[in-house]
């Protein structure tokens, strides 16, 4: 069945407006009696039935509620170094396919694209929408969030203060002695956040930056690999020794 996401609450009867009204009424062409999944920001799912269309309008009448649990057991914060092109639309849909909980664009000094404000909104705008509908597609119980684009920096020093809570690490081509597994290995946290550079990688002084604030960097294996071939391995490689990735919670 075709799924929503609704910022309210979930209840008895819903009516559904904007984008998802007219992708149900005119893209699918539902009608009176069809079926659809929604669920809400609090990660509760129904199963709906569509009751009555307007112009602008679906309303919607509660079914049953779904006890289903599609969420990872581990949150992941994918930190990604802005890529060139359209790479950041397929890490944004399979990481989010491999359940994410945010994505957080960043800007450091191998960058190639670099954005103004309005560009950046227009770019986050469609990131997230990407994200939306990779949610949709996969079932998902919970959307992920695309946060605004940040300075590399700002970002590496305001994440250094809660390492206690969140597993924090950068995937840096330069390292030779500690692999992903292995720091996963040792870490006991339910949080994790995971830094990925462009496709310069990371510069000396971004790294010692990291040294100094104490974030461990950890090597992705001993070939080289583009931007968004190494964020997908990373959340892979995460979902699988520490998520749900390979069997059910």
């Amino acid at each position: 069945m075709r799924r929503i996401f609704i910022s309210d609450l979930l209840k008895e009867n819903i009516t559904i407006t904007g984008p998802d009204a007219h992708h149900l009424s005119r893209v699918m062409r539902s009608k009176e009696g069809d079926h659809i999944v929604v669920a809400d920001d609090e990660g509760r799912v129904g199963e709906y039935v569509m009751t009555g269309f307007t112009e602008d309008k679906v309303e919607l009448k509660l079914v049953a509620y779904i006890d289903e649990n599609t969420e990872s057991n581990v949150e992941i914060t994918l930190a990604q170094c802005l890529p060139k092109g359209d790479k950041l639309e397929l890490i944004t849909q399979k990481a989010t396919e491999l359940g994410i909980n945010s994505i957080v664009p960043l800007t450091s000094d191998n960058c190639v694209v670099r954005y103004d404000a309005k560009k950046a909104k227009t770019k986050r705008d469609k990131w997230q929408k990407i994200a939306n509908e990779a949610g949709k597609q996969c079932g998902r119980s919970r959307l992920p969030e695309v946060e605004e684009i940040q300075p590399l920096k700002q970002w590496l020093k305001e994440m250094a203060a809660h390492q206690d809570d969140v597993a924090l690490c950068m995937c840096y081509e330069n390292e030779e002695q500690t692999g992903i597994k292995e720091f996963l290995a040792k870490c006991s946290q339910k949080r994790f956040a995971v830094v990925i550079g462009p496709e310069g990688g990371f510069s000396l002084d971004e790294a010692e930056y990291a040294k100094k604030l104490g974030i461990p960097s950890v090597s992705l294996g001993s070939r080289i690999l583009r931007a968004e071939t190494a964020a997908i391995s990373a959340m892979s490689i995460i979902q699988y020794e520490k998520g749900d990735l390979g069997g059910r919670n």
